[in-house]
């Protein structure tokens, strides 16, 4: 049996997007379980917009992303070299050949003339293909324009009555009408060759066996046929992925959230989780099992269950997925994610000693499970260090003012005044005792009680935050955190000049 090979060809013209990082993702899924070759080559022969930059991005992320190639521009392989700006002697010898053969010709056809003869077509109501003016000029007579200086692109001569067809490997038999295709332009004015044209000489040489790809690229399959059988290559097999596409059924773009890996990377999504929920764009397990490690991926996918209706993004889905990986992390590993999203906010010193690094350990275990990325982290931990009354929310005021709160509140700060070494067992008990003296119960005694420890209407449970609270008021932090006694005194305060 032939050895798989596939490819994921970008071109660095940009940030690696979603939809991009799904095909990768199930060309990489589709090799490793066969036990095949996965081949990264860059396609940069759009000089203006293709970047060193880019390129070094696009392969950071598809790194991040848990993405290993065996051969490519920077591992070297048997076929390389694995960057289109390289090979242009290569495909020159190829286009030289089709032209002797007369399976393509020059075209002089002026961007002007194009247009003009596309908009008579389109006011006719046909499709807008190339009519073949300069199909019987000779290869001769061409090369004498050329010297001359005049432009030309070079053309692939085919049939223009009859079908073409192929088996798609995700949407069965697929056949186009050679009339609405024309003669495809193989190498451009600029000496540079179309994609549809590099494209073939780069899998045929290097011996690719299937090529995954987004739907978009169904279109380009006909042409690229057309290459293949005039310069007596066997084809691929191919496989169109559907679309990726926003909750509101529109193609994912900006307005729907982060769409580029590297975004998904700075709001604290673990790079296993994308993973996880990337194969299920399209694509569903077998007994719907959805929380998956990329061993478990490898052996479950199988490229014939992918579907053929458009994938959609969910980024609540996704948010859900990475809460599940984050609770399979170490200690060790959440604490340091944790950290690394904190460090900019400058909570915690730059300097974390011993003892800083336990307390951040503690919060971390207890905060953890409330956030669904690292990102969201800090909005869980600065309970602990902003603590300031007038700014509490409109309702949390309200609801502190009415008679029953202010009698709550007024006993505890009476009481834990008195009290020299507050801890959880000692708020316990206070809370025996107010219950007692002011007849609350219920959430009449323990709302205004969290609310003055915290500013906050819900959270963090009391016996996990109590401790920490204290705690952090020992130590030097560079926003002090205000032990429990002053946070019920500063409510207080603000209820008396209310």
């Amino acid at each position: 049996m032939e050895k798989v090979r596939v490819r994921f060809a970008p071109s660095p013209t940009g940030f690696l997007h979603v939809g991009n990082a799904r095909t990768a993702l199930f060309n990489w899924l589709f090799a490793r379980q066969k036990r095949g070759v996965f081949i990264l080559r860059i396609e940069d022969t759009d000089i203006e917009r293709s970047t060193a930059e880019y390129e070094k991005r696009l392969g950071e992320d598809l790194q991040w992303l848990g993405l290993d190639w065996n051969e490519g521009p920077d591992v070297g392989g048997e076929f390389g070299p694995y960057r289109q700006s390289l090979r242009l002697e290569l495909y020159k010898k190829y286009t030289q050949k089709l032209l002797e053969e007369e399976k393509a010709y020059y075209c002089f056809c002026s961007p002007a003339e194009l247009e003009e003869e596309r908009k008579k077509a389109l006011a006719s109501e046909k499709m807008p293909v190339y009519g073949g003016k300069c199909r019987s000029i000779t290869l001769e007579e061409a090369k004498r324009r050329l010297a001359a200086g005049e432009q030309a692109t070079v053309r692939l001569r085919t049939e223009s009555q009859g079908n073409i067809s192929y088996l798609d490997l995700v949407r069965g038999q697929l056949s186009f009408d050679l009339q609405l295709i024309g003669d495809p332009i193989l190498v451009r004015s600029n000496e540079l060759p179309a994609y549809n044209y590099a494209v073939v000489i780069d899998d045929f040489m290097m011996k690719i066996t299937h090529v995954i790809r987004g739907e978009d690229h169904i279109s380009n399959t006909p042409r690229q046929l057309l290459t293949y059988n005039a310069l007596s290559f066997p084809p691929p097999q191919f496989a169109h992925l559907s679309m990726v596409l926003g909750r509101d059924n529109t193609r994912l773009s900006k307005r729907h959230g982060a769409t580029a890996v590297n975004q998904f990377e700075k709001q604290g999504i673990l790079s296993s989780a994308l993973f996880n929920y990337l194969a299920l764009l399209g694509w569903a397990p077998p007994e719907g099992k959805e929380v998956l490690g990329k061993d478990e991926l490898v052996a479950l996918f199988n490229l014939k269950k992918v579907s053929r209706s458009s994938a959609i993004f969910d980024h609540d889905k996704l948010a859900w997925i990475n809460r599940q990986h984050i609770k399979n992390l170490s200690s060790k590993k959440k604490v340091e994610l944790a950290y690394i999203h904190l460090k900019e906010t400058r909570l915690l010193p730059e300097d974390m000693t011993g003892p800083h690094w336990e307390w951040f350990q503690r919060a971390v275990e207890v905060l953890i499970e409330r956030v669904d990325r690292f990102s969201d982290f800090h909005q869980e931990i600065v309970v602990f260090f902003k603590f300031s009354p007038p700014e509490m929310e409109k309702k949390i005021k309200e609801e502190i003012k009415t008679k029953e709160a202010f009698k709550v509140i007024k006993v505890f700060s009476e009481k834990i005044s008195q009290t020299e070494r507050f801890d959880y067992d000692k708020f316990s008990a206070l809370v025996q005792e107010i219950k007692k003296e002011t007849g609350c119960k219920g959430r009449d005694l323990y709302h205004p009680l969290r609310i003055a420890l915290t500013a906050r209407g819900s959270g963090l449970e009391l016996d996990k935050f109590i401790p920490l609270v204290e705690e952090g008021a020992k130590l030097n932090f560079p926003v002090p955190i205000k032990n429990c006694s002053q946070r019920v005194s500063e409510v207080m305060d603000f209820l008396k000049r209310s």
